[in-house]
């Protein structure tokens, strides 16, 4: 028979042949077989062996579903991420809407949580409350709840629509209540140390964050922005989240003096851009020469170009921006090293 290569064909022990998609998992076989054998699946054998719940079937293969009567017993969430088939993700979907509401309101809160910070996105507990009302009613969802469950079990996909929410969240932020700034300056003009190693103007016992965007190290120019309910953020004075004018910015008054800590002794953790000519032993000289200076490696990724060269971004210890000035002048002296810069990103 001449099959075709998009699909697989197994076949249950009783002999049932069930055609799917090429990379479908047993996972995918138990859903296609009914609803209730992939809900109560415990596992697999493959031709008589145990298999791994991911395992792709291949055609020709008999697979028998292993499942359970245990009370309650559902699918994983992760079963999700492993599915190849529509058929399979629908149901997982439709058992965890229909089970599990409370943990999903919880899977829901975590996520968008984590996904607002992630992209910047704070306001007070009131009017986040109002910000998130409006997303569930223009989501169709009936309440906030309803759209934390929707996100838990899968049904509304949040990476999908951040963009959307952003832009939101832009709109929003200009209609919402100003910051109230006497809430964190002090009187006059005093400077207040904090634990990153930045000292404010005017403000006292409040949170500083040292933005990813432009990642500041002591010894860059630096100004701080009130955030809503997070403190004061600190970014490099260049930094193009920065206006050049800051008169004709939008919320003058939450741009702000801020200064580091001559006596801050704590190091920071920067990143370096290498690129260099591909050849055997580079990364060992390259964290050699690093290991020579006792500098610590955090983080290391490394990957060819077509050209020829690599590319190495490593991410080390520093005490300031002249210390790494010399970490790159000292790599930028091992043999096949083309360039070293500073990530900002």
């Amino acid at each position: 028979t001449d099959l075709s290569q998009e699909d697989v064909f197994s076949v249950t022990p009783k002999g049932d042949v069930i055609n799917l998609p090429v990379g479908s998992t047993v996972i995918d076989f138990a859903y296609a077989i009914h609803s209730e054998v992939g809900n109560r699946m415990v596992g697999a054998k493959v031709d008589g062996r145990i298999v791994p719940i991911d395992h792709q079937i291949k055609t020709g293969e008999v697979v028998e579903i292993i499942t359970t009567g245990q009370q309650g017993h559902g699918p994983s969430r992760d079963w999700l991420n492993i599915v190849k088939t529509s058929e399979a993700r629908s149901k997982i979907r439709a058992w965890f809407k229909k089970e599990r509401r409370p943990e999903n309101i919880e899977a829901g809160k975590d996520e968008v949580d984590r996904e607002f910070r992630r992209n910047g996105i704070v306001l007070p507990d009131d009017e986040m409350k109002k910000f998130l009302t409006g997303i569930a009613e223009r989501l169709h969802c009936n309440s906030v709840d309803d759209f934390f469950a929707s996100i838990g079990y899968g049904g509304i996909v949040l990476s999908r629509i951040m963009p959307r929410i952003k832009e939101e969240y832009g709109r929003f932020a200009k209609t919402a209540a100003p910051v109230d700034i006497s809430r964190y300056l002090a009187d006059g003009t005093r400077r207040f140390k904090s634990s990153d190693g930045v000292v404010v103007e005017g403000i006292d016992n409040c949170l500083v964050k040292l933005s990813r965007c432009c990642n500041p190290l002591p010894g860059d120019h630096i100004i701080g922005f009130i955030t809503r309910g997070h403190g004061v953020s600190i970014h490099k004075r260049d930094c193009t989240n920065v206006p050049k004018n800051l008169d004709e910015a939008q919320e003058p008054d939450r741009w702000i003096n801020a200064y580091w800590d001559e006596d801050h002794t704590d190091s920071f953790q920067s990143t370096l851009q290498i690129l260099a000519f591909d050849r055997g032993a580079l990364l060992a000289d390259i964290t050699q020469a690093l290991a020579s200076m006792r500098v610590m490696i955090h983080a290391v990724n490394a990957r060819e170009l077509k050209d020829g060269n690599c590319s190495i971004e490593i991410t080390v210890s520093i005490e300031s921006l002249q210390h790494l000035r010399s970490i790159a002048a000292r790599l930028g002296k091992v043999e096949g090293v083309i360039t070293v810069e500073r990530s900002v990103g």
